[in-house]
């Protein structure tokens, strides 16, 4: 994910206190697991296969985002989410702002995604965002933008805060995306009245296999006229409680879509590291390090993360140390097999793994620019 020049500085200190600080208990190395000695057995393979240096994050796990979900309820039923379908059973709960601050404090990931659902649906949405602000974290909003306008006064602009709102497309296609006619159009209103008012607002792009790269662009261009904080951009993720499997990309699909995404990533703001981008284009291998994004809902901290469910766990030292993670990632679970999404591989790039010489200046460019 991208960040302004100062949020980038922080998250680049935060990284370097985590590297040299002692480690809280859920840092350690876990118990040896299935005869391993080292939990993170994936990343050390994938580092010392090649002859390469053993990375020094590869004993430590530190959250870099926190995924929040306070409620799965959402007005929407977009194609390919796999949301509200998995939490059918909880969709009328929500979490008490109470608990979400006491996920913040405990996870403790300088910067906050809240989503759901539709996260603009959560009845103290506004004093939920000033008491994470308060915390002095970061807050990328996720939203279908069709609140925006109705609930704006509910927050103050602010610099650590931006509105992340969906846009899969030009309208007929974005429209069809989310299963409902006018709701582009909605969005856009929502992206002038929150820019009108001083907020710093992103868009987020789910890239589907029937997506034209060049409506992106096209889509992009559109949005200049609102000067826009940035756009991220992610492959779909092949939830199996979606019926419609032939909407989403195998990582073939993945390295296609994106082979001439530096193009866009020249004429605009794009979110996505310089080496997360790469990935996608197929020029560059990573691990999934889904610890860096961890999740919390209704039903506790998800795990192993922000995609797949295979337990809920109490607390987040549970989250961390209990997780099999050497069973997940690209080769090892099917369910993983062509997975590309951000919140399993930018943490990666984000950390330095696998980092080539270059790395740093391409990413201070990134960062400047």
């Amino acid at each position: 994910m991208r960040f302004p020049l100062s949020m980038t500085a922080g998250m680049a200190g935060y990284i370097m206190k985590n590297k040299l600080r002692p480690r809280p208990e859920w840092q350690k190395n876990a118990a040896p697991q299935n005869g391993s000695s080292n939990p993170f057995r994936i990343l050390h393979q994938h580092r010392s296969s090649n002859g390469t240096q053993r990375h020094p994050m590869i004993d430590k796990r530190f959250p870099l985002v926190l995924m929040l979900e306070p409620l799965h309820a959402c007005n929407l039923t977009c194609t390919g989410c796999g949301r509200i379908r998995e939490y059918e059973d909880s969709i009328t709960q929500r979490l008490s702002v109470e608990q979400c601050l006491a996920a913040v404090d405990e996870c403790g990931a300088p910067i906050v995604s809240i989503c759901g659902g539709e996260p603009l649906l959560y009845p103290e949405i506004g004093r939920l965002t000033a008491e994470i602000l308060r915390r002095g974290k970061h807050i990328y909003l996720c939203t279908n933008g069709m609140f925006v306008k109705k609930r704006l006064d509910e927050f103050k602009p602010h610099p650590k805060f931006f509105f992340n709102i969906h846009l899969d497309g030009m309208e007929e296609h974005h429209d069809a995306a989310v299963e409902r006619k006018g709701v582009f159009r909605q969005a856009i209103e929502a992206i002038r009245v929150a820019k009108a008012a001083g907020f710093k607002v992103c868009t987020n792009t789910t890239i589907y296999k029937e997506t034209d790269m060049r409506e992106i662009e096209q889509l992009f261009e559109y949005l200049e006229q609102f000067d826009m904080d940035g756009h991220m951009l992610s492959p779909a993720y092949g939830y199996s409680a979606v019926n419609d499997r032939e909407i989403f990309l195998t990582r073939e699909d993945v390295h296609e879509k994106f082979k001439d995404i530096d193009r866009l990533a020249r004429r605009f703001k794009l979110n996505t590291t310089p080496a997360y981008l790469e990935f996608l284009k197929g020029e560059r291998d990573l691990p999934c390090t889904a610890w860096g994004n961890p999740t919390y809902n209704v039903k506790g901290w998800k795990g192993p993360c922000y995609l797949i469910t295979d337990a809920h766990y109490r607390t987040f030292e549970e989250f961390m140390t209990k997780t099999d993670w050497e069973s997940y990632g690209h080769g090892n679970d099917p369910r993983c097999e062509h997975c590309m999404t951000h919140c399993g591989y930018e943490p990666s790039a984000a950390l330095g793994i696998n980092a080539r010489p270059g790395d740093n200046w391409k990413l201070l460019k990134w960062a400047i620019r």
